[in-house]
């Protein structure tokens, strides 16, 4: 059997999807407001066609509201905070230990292909097909630094979130619907960076902001803010 073979059965033994409800998770953020995690962007046309397609195919199965653009999440960080205090918290240190094991990587710009419709139980998504095994590359430099290295290669799974269920569906009902979803030509996206996003912690589904760019080429950052951290203390 292969992944997605996988991944289907899975689902199904599952027996029902897991709903996803709206409340402030203050036992998780403790008070924190921004949650930092390295992705690759895929706001692009033909992903997004894909995406929205899909949306409205499973518009019945899921939370209202799910505002995220199409990513391929590859690590997640923490909490951003200037003085680290818990375990899941994100600083300068951290950021210039994954900056530091980027460079030493030196990847070069590689292709994706995105993939057909499938579903965890808590969400659907779209299979991501990475031939020269660059996502696994990426995810294993970003979690091999110690924070949140309890993050497994071995389990993941690349992927791009349609949005998130809204309550408890029987997993057959939903792979049903799932296999009428008209599947489209393969499409292919050749990735040059990678980003470091955030999201509130307040809202679930709620909408992303990238921090800054990690260039292949030149093994550069290129910051959409204000750097959170001094440039300075960040060079390998």
């Amino acid at each position: 059997m292969n992944d997605h073979t996988d991944t289907r059965i899975s689902f199904l033994e599952s027996g029902h999807t897991i709903p996803n409800i709206r409340r402030d998770f203050r036992e998780w953020h403790l008070g924190r407001s921004r949650y930092a995690f390295w992705a690759i962007d895929l706001d692009c046309s033909i992903v997004c066609r894909q995406v929205t397609a899909a949306e409205q195919h499973l518009a019945d199965f899921l939370l209202d509201g799910y505002d995220r653009k199409p990513h391929i999440t590859l690590s997640i960080c923490g909490f951003l905070i200037d003085q680290p205090k818990y375990t899941d918290d994100f600083g300068t240190s951290h950021f210039a230990a994954h900056l530091s094991a980027l460079h030493k990587v030196q990847l070069q710009p590689f292709q994706i292909e995105i993939g057909s419709l499938a579903s965890f139980s808590s969400a659907p998504f779209f299979h991501v097909n990475d031939p020269s095994n660059s996502l696994y590359t990426l995810r294993n430099c970003l979690t091999s630094t110690g924070q949140q290295n309890h993050q497994g290669a071995n389990n993941y799974i690349p992927h791009v979130t349609v949005g998130l269920y809204g309550a408890s569906w029987p997993t057959k009902v939903v792979n049903d619907r799932l296999d009428k979803f008209p599947q489209a030509e393969v499409s292919r996206c050749l990735i040059k960076h990678i980003s470091l996003m955030s999201y509130s912690a307040f809202d679930i589904g709620g909408p992303l902001t990238i921090i800054a760019d990690y260039h292949f080429d030149g093994a550069r950052i290129h910051w959409h803010e204000t750097p959170l951290f001094d440039p300075l203390k960040t060079k390998s």
